[in-house]
């Protein structure tokens, strides 16, 4: 058989998405509709295919995007998707030749990093990708929570106003600017991003119109958005109705209004069930309750990944808890960062060269790529015997340099 990597031509878009269908168990047929929308919005010199004898067998796309780091920088980020080999061909190296194709194109186009959401844990570690932001989804008896039901609004001068998907439209981008610029792990969401989220684009699935709700400050900033749903009630031996509220997404500028819009949700008559969408970790949401134990974890899992494409410039652009320098040996076979550097971290900025001085620590770049936003602990890495420390004492410097006080947290996926 004559198996061929390379990027695809639009006509043969159709035969992609089919194969990119058939990997992921979904019905292998796409309308028209929603693969010229598809077409549209795909950089074609970024999807490849893997072909046998002419048919795809085997897909990944790359997208631009941006990444906001530790003390809030963005860095350009090759967001990797659509990863997917059909079953007839697994185990024969596809996906690795498609992604280092893709990697090393991302290097030289100049992305920092590299991002993707990992479906499975075992396989993108071998590519230099490690787990560096995690994800919390509760459920919240409402009842239990203890909350007054008759005092839903907020008590702060704010309000909660019930908006539409053309007012999201309008006031959500510039919410998330500012939001986004605060969270390490957040990755950028373009103009198609919000009109598939308000039902205007299709992207394949099935669209039911949600609620929306924004959160006004007591100087009318729009600092909180809201987008929940929820599905048909179930009524009880009493008629009692037991609904549940599934939250798509909420984000918020400042704790004011992420409580408010919580003790929103949490209050809509007939609801006694609110499901959360993918929060960090250290979320305040429980303790936003006055019983912290009515929410309950029902998925804790890891979520971004990140592989450092340029170790100067990813190093460079965080910031760090402490002063000190620190010389880390970094492992990548696929040589797109590997080497010896020494950081130097100040108040002022931290500077990253590459050196011949004795390392302090060595790790692989997926170690690294853990680490970055803060997330991953050096002195767990050490134990597991993931991070060699070469000199006395470097791995508890690694743990005060990268670790942060808040959990990083990528909202969405991709």
């Amino acid at each position: 058989m004559s198996l061929e990597i390379r990027t695809i031509t639009a006509s043969e878009f159709p035969d992609w998405t089919r194969a990119l269908d058939t990997g992921f168990l979904r019905p292998p047929v796409t309308s028209d509709e929603v693969l010229a929308d598809r077409l549209a919005h795909s950089d074609l010199a970024r999807t490849r295919g893997a072909f046998d004898n002419g048919r795809c067998v085997g897909t990944l796309r790359s997208f631009s995007q941006e990444i906001t780091t530790v003390g809030g920088a963005v860095l350009p980020a090759d967001a990797i998707s659509n990863a997917s080999v059909t079953p007839t061909h697994r185990r024969r190296g596809l996906l690795s030749r498609m992604m280092y194709a893709d990697l090393a194109q991302a290097k030289e186009r100049g992305d920092a990093v590299a991002t993707l959401i990992a479906a499975e844990y075992p396989i993108y570690g071998r590519y230099g990708f490690g787990p560096a932001a995690f994800i919390t989804e509760w459920e919240i008896d409402v009842v239990r929570a203890g909350l007054d039901p008759r005092r839903p609004a907020p008590d702060d001068g704010g309000r909660i106003d019930l908006i539409d998907g053309a007012e999201v439209r309008g006031t959500g981008p510039e919410l998330f600017e500012r939001f986004r610029t605060g969270r390490a792990g957040t990755v950028s969401r373009d103009e198609r991003w919000w009109r598939i989220h308000t039902g205007v684009t299709s992207n394949g699935h099935p669209w039911t119109e949600p609620f929306h709700a924004v959160y006004r400050s007591a100087a009318g900033e729009v600092d909180g958005l809201v987008t929940y749903h929820s599905a048909d009630g179930m009524w009880g031996d009493r008629k009692q109705p037991l609904n549940t509220v599934s939250v798509r997404k909420l984000i918020a500028t400042t704790p004011a209004a992420e409580r408010a819009l919580w003790h929103f949700i949490c209050s809509i008559d007939w609801v006694t069930t609110v499901r959360t969408d993918y929060r960090a970790p250290d979320d305040l949401l429980p303790r936003y309750l006055p019983d912290p134990r009515a929410a309950r974890i029902v998925t804790q899992a890891d979520y971004l990944w990140v592989r450092i494409l340029d170790a100067v410039r990813a190093l460079e652009a965080r910031t760090y808890g402490v002063p000190g320098t620190l010389v880390l040996e970094i492992h990548d076979k696929a040589g797109l960062a590997g080497g010896r550097f020494r950081l130097d971290a100040s108040e002022a900025g931290a500077s990253c060269v590459p050196t011949a001085e004795s390392a302090d620590i060595a790790l692989d770049v997926r170690e690294l790529g853990a680490l970055y936003l803060g997330d991953e602990s050096a002195l767990s890495l050490a134990a597991l015997g993931s991070l060699s420390e070469e000199r006395p004492g470097a791995a508890a410097l690694t743990e005060a340099l990268f670790r942060t006080p808040r959990r990083p947290w990528c909202p969405d996926v991709f």
